[in-house]
């Protein structure tokens, strides 16, 4: 474990105004983190805090820009669409040397949402720690969770959550986020090379979604004593 040993980090969520960013902000501040919603728009980004409070029933979240979200948290996670990954990670790279960073990011490629697409980097979590450098502890999770389960706050979330990471350490401290979150089960599927395979099967989900018209299909991984 890190230096949050025993207490909460404070959670910035870059992109935090989008689907699947503001589902997890709103689950962990429910579940007592502090949470800042990061947007390249300040504005936009308050006004999202607000509606999440609204929901929460307190004031849980605060919005700003994503290099000030970054820089006032103990932990960054990124949710934002892959084409607009590279710029962001330029605009916060100062603002993450010496934290974790959680990345969200599947490499899609609309119109072909459906379909694998494997990246120049092969992979979007390898190319931001190549971007952001050796002193940012890079850990590839929750692209495989979906955004209708997030908003139900008193409902589990039945799936399984891979973790890539070449930093044991960083892998711990993102287990508890997903432990905080009733229902997911963090799985460490071994080094970052491998968040190649977890990004991946977001495209697969979204087929199988549509093909078997589920609302949001979750991954398990049976055979496991916990």
């Amino acid at each position: 474990m890190g230096e949050h040993v025993g207490s909460r980090p404070t959670i910035a969520v870059i992109g935090g105004t989008g689907k699947e960013g503001s589902g997890l902000a709103l689950r962990w501040a429910y579940c007592g983190y502090e949470v800042l919603i990061g947007s390249r728009d300040a504005e936009r980004a308050a006004e999202k805090a607000d509606e999440l409070n609204q929901a929460l029933g307190k004031p849980a979240l605060r919005g700003m820009d994503n290099a000030s979200a970054a820089a006032a948290a103990d932990l960054v996670v990124l949710t934002v669409p892959y084409q607009a990954h590279q710029p962001i990670l330029e605009s916060i790279k100062g603002a993450t040397q010496g934290k974790i960073l959680v990345d969200v990011t599947v490499p899609l490629q609309p119109p072909a949402i459906r379909t694998v697409h494997i990246p120049e980097g092969k992979a979007a979590a390898l190319e931001a720690q190549a971007l952001l450098g050796p002193d940012v502890r890079v850990v590839a999770a929750f692209q495989n969770i979906s955004h209708t389960h997030l908003k139900g706050l008193g409902d589990p979330v039945d799936s399984d959550v891979f973790m890539a990471s070449d930093d044991d350490e960083a892998k711990h401290e993102v287990a508890r986020l997903v432990a905080a979150i009733p229902g997911m089960r963090a799985i460490d599927i071994g080094p970052l090379a491998n968040s190649i395979a977890a990004e991946a099967l977001t495209p697969v989900i979204l087929y199988i979604n549509k093909r078997y018209k589920a609302p949001g299909a979750g991954i398990r991984i049976t055979g496991l004593d916990a």
